[in-house]
C-alpha cells in the first residue's frame, strides 16, 4: 500500500493486516510508512527481502506491528525481531519438491509462516501453487496462504479445511495497479470469506 486515500478506504474494511513493501525491486516499493491513520485492529506490516537487521528494526520503531520476511533470513534473525514484540511472519516459496524440514528451526522464532508460490523474485507472481502440497505440511505453526488468490479460487481456498490456515493474503488480483487496491472487489470477496 502506498496511496493515502486508498489506505484510508482499505482501513474501513474488515481486514487484519495492511502491508507496506520495503523491497526496492518490487513494483509496490515504498520508502516510508505513509502518515495515515489506521485502526489499531489492523496490524501495519512491513514486507522485507534480505534486509539488514538495522533497517528492519528502524522500520519497526517507525510503527510496524508485524514483519513479513520473504528472503533467506535465518531463524536467529527472526528471533531478534520477535524480541521487539512485533509479530514475525516468515514466508517460504512452495513448489512440488519443497522440503518441509527447512521450517523446523523457525517454529519457536516466528508467529506464523506464509506459503507463497516459489519464484526468483520472492513472490509477487500472481500465480497459485498446487495447494495439495499443503497436505504434507507437518508442523503446528499456523500459516497464511499467498500466491495468486483471486475471486475465481477463493472458494477453493476456503475449502482447504486446515485449522492451521489462519489467513489469506489478498494481493495482486485485487489491485487496479501495483500498490492500489480495488476496494469494491475486496468488499465483495471479504463478504464471501466472512460468510463462510
Amino acid at each position: 500500500m502506498r496511496e493515502p486515500d486508498n489506505i484510508t478506504s482499505l482501513s474501513q474494511l474488515d481486514i487484519d493486516y495492511i502491508g507496506f513493501i520495503f523491497y526496492q525491486k518490487s513494483t509496490r516499493f515504498i520508502d516510508n510508512i505513509p502518515t495515515v491513520s489506521v485502526p489499531p485492529s489492523i496490524k501495519k506490516t512491513g514486507v522485507f527481502v534480505n534486509e539488514s537487521e538495522t533497517n528492519v528494526m528502524k522500520k519497526i520503531k517507525e510503527g510496524l506491528q508485524a514483519v513479513q520476511l520473504h528472503g533467506s533470513e535465518p531463524a536467529a534473525f527472526c528471533h531478534s525481531l520477535k524480541k521487539t514484540g512485533v509479530e514475525v511472519i516468515k514466508a517460504f516459496g512452495i513448489h512440488g519438491n519443497f522440503d518441509w524440514q527447512l521450517l523446523s528451526s523457525y517454529t519457536d522464532e516466528v508467529d506464523y509462516f506464509l506459503f507463497d508460490t516459489s519464484s526468483p523474485q520472492h513472490g509477487g507472481t500472481g500465480k497459485a501453487f498446487d495447494w495439495e502440497i499443503l497436505n504434507d505440511y507437518p508442523l503446528t505453526t499456523p500459516y497464511f496462504l499467498s500466491g495468486g488468490l483471486s475471486t475465481e479460487n477463493i472458494a477453493q481456498a476456503l475449502e482447504i479445511g486446515d485449522a492451521r490456515l489462519i489467513g489469506l493474503d489478498l494481493n495482486s488480483k485485487f489491485e487496479l495497479k501495483p500498490g492500489l487496491k480495488d476496494i469494491d472487489k475486496l468488499k465483495k470477496v471479504l463478504k464471501s470469506i466472512r460468510d463462510e
